[in-house]
């Protein structure tokens, strides 16, 4: 089944194809924009998946994932700060767009969805995914389900909006404090930016200062992973995960970031020592391609539904390859 994926984030827009081998191809990125306004932001989505459909007229359906808090059962975003959009019926429109079937979700539920089957979630029935990008949240694997938590209200997983220095920076959800405001990739270059007058810098930017011995690169990149240390122990706690799956821009940094997070952890999750239940930490390993291949998963998943195949469900429990071993606890 080949499928159109796009995966529209707050500073990209990234597209592509899932062929019938699990190949993606016609992989393209293209800037959000979102400063231009909710309308134009919706303009760009339609227009690029338009495109992409024109590139692969055998495609027999699409799937779209976004930020923020979603509807996936009626398709809305219900409220995507990021993009400025609120109770937009995003699946609806882009199904009169293409003329196509369309499936509609979460966008780090997705990428959760994806590592989970050709990532480093694989054979692993409880895990946490914690993309570290323009904004954090994470996808919650228990029991394993096929498809993450999304609760009562479609927030499960908004781990960005942990109050974790209270009194702190005001963030755009309104609190003071929150993860988001600490470690994401925007609030580590902000707050460079705030500290040195310097223009232009990238968290990625920020963690090669603080290795080339940048004191004040280093202080806040080392704010940042405490931060989420923090965030990452009350949902360790509260979900008692084998894995967690660290992605988004922070796992490219490598060891250089995960082995002080384990670090941190390893101070705070003494209760899950005593038992040996500290779960491992991890990099993901499909990078920015999470999102897309995940939005792909649910419109092959969508297609699988139709034609009366067997696809995973909510409650299905993750395959495991022939000889793969559970995960580790």
């Amino acid at each position: 089944m080949t499928v159109i994926a796009l995966d529209v984030g707050g500073t990209y827009i990234k597209g592509g194809v899932l062929s019938d081998d699990g190949t993606l191809r016609h992989t393209e990125r293209w800037c959000t924009r979102a400063d231009r306004g909710p309308d134009a932001v919706l303009e760009t989505v339609l227009a690029r998946a338009a495109e992409l459909a024109e590139r692969c007229p055998a495609a027999e359906a699409a799937g779209v994932v976004v930020p923020g808090i979603v509807d996936e059962y009626d398709g809305v975003s219900v409220l995507a700060t990021n993009l400025g959009w609120r109770d937009v019926p995003v699946k609806d429109w882009l199904a009169e767009h293409l003329d196509l079937p369309v499936a509609f979700g979460h966008d780090v539920r997705a990428g959760g969805l994806a590592e989970a089957r050709a990532g480093a979630g694989r054979g692993c029935g409880d895990f946490l995914f914690v993309p570290v990008g323009t904004g954090i949240a994470a996808a919650v694997f228990t029991g394993g389900r096929a498809r993450a938590l999304t609760g009562g209200h479609g927030g499960a997983g908004e781990l960005g909006h942990l109050v974790v220095r209270p009194g702190g920076e005001r963030c755009h959800c309104g609190a003071r404090g929150c993860l988001e405001t600490v470690a994401s990739a925007s609030a580590i270059a902000r707050r460079y930016s705030r500290a040195t007058g310097r223009c232009g810098i990238t968290a990625r930017d920020v963690q090669g200062r603080a290795q080339a011995g940048d004191a004040k690169a280093a202080a806040i990149w080392s704010e940042a992973v405490e931060a989420l240390a923090d965030a990452l122990t009350t949902a360790i706690t509260l979900y008692d995960p084998e894995r967690v799956v660290i992605g988004g821009g922070l796992s490219g940094a490598g060891e250089s970031c995960l082995a002080p997070l384990r670090a941190a952890l390893a101070e705070r999750l003494t209760f899950q020592a005593r038992f040996r239940a500290v779960p491992q930490v991890v990099a993901a390993r499909l990078g920015d391609r999470a999102g897309c291949m995940g939005a792909a998963y649910l419109a092959q998943d969508l297609l699988a539904r139709r034609s009366g195949a067997v696809s995973p469900s909510p409650s299905t429990p993750l395959p495991r390859t022939p000889g793969e071993a559970p995960c580790p606890s």
